[in-house]
């Protein structure tokens, strides 16, 4: 292997280290919330030495605010256009996608309830959540715009913000109880909100 391949292999299997340790964090305040989540226990879940989380992350702060940036990301990801389709396809497409079904399992609306918690838990993890809020209305706004250009940029904010109220609501609510014709009604006003 030459020295560059070398160096890529290692930088994807850091990443793939770093991956596993994130994905234990979620999984822990997913199941537990913020008390089941501490350096040793997110070792033993991702099944790494403790000194490795250590080496990534200096402390359970630092290790959670990742989690959030990841969990931010996905989010912000959900909102982004297909250049393959129209405007109106994907705002469509977006405000569908809240209600995919691996966003309405137990574990992932419990986790999304942990990290409402987690705002209130810690100033670090009360800005992440506000930033990823922010970006993903932001994203929304846009979309909004896009699909309906005659609408001022405030019009599309505020539309944006009532949505996403909807949108929590329907992952909140279905933690109690899956009803789909309840989902898919939530998912029509959304729509009826966007293209009012």
């Amino acid at each position: 292997m030459s020295e560059t391949a070398a160096e890529a292999a290692e930088t994807e299997k850091k990443a793939g280290r770093q991956e596993r340790i994130l994905d234990a964090v979620l999984a822990l305040l997913s199941q537990h919330g913020i008390s089941g989540v501490s350096m040793r226990a997110v070792a033993r879940e991702a099944g790494v030495a403790l000194g490795l989380v250590n080496y990534y992350y200096d402390d359970k702060v630092t290790l959670i605010g990742a989690a959030l940036r990841r969990i931010e990301e996905q989010d912000v990801a959900l909102v982004e256009p297909d250049p393959a389709r129209g405007p109106e396809d994907n705002l469509r497409a977006a405000l569908r996608r809240v209600a995919d079904d691996r966003f309405l399992t137990t574990e992932y609306l419990s986790l999304r309830l942990q990290l409402w918690a987690l705002a209130q838990a810690h100033p670090d993890f009360a800005h992440i959540n506000t930033a990823a809020q922010r970006r993903y209305r932001k994203g929304l706004a846009a979309l909004i715009r896009a699909a309906r250009p005659d609408l001022p940029g405030a019009e599309a904010g505020r539309r944006a913000a009532d949505i996403d109220i909807v949108q929590n609501g329907l992952w909140l609510t279905a933690l109690l109880g899956i009803d789909r014709a309840a989902i898919r009604r939530s998912v029509k006003r959304c729509e009826d909100i966007a293209f009012a």
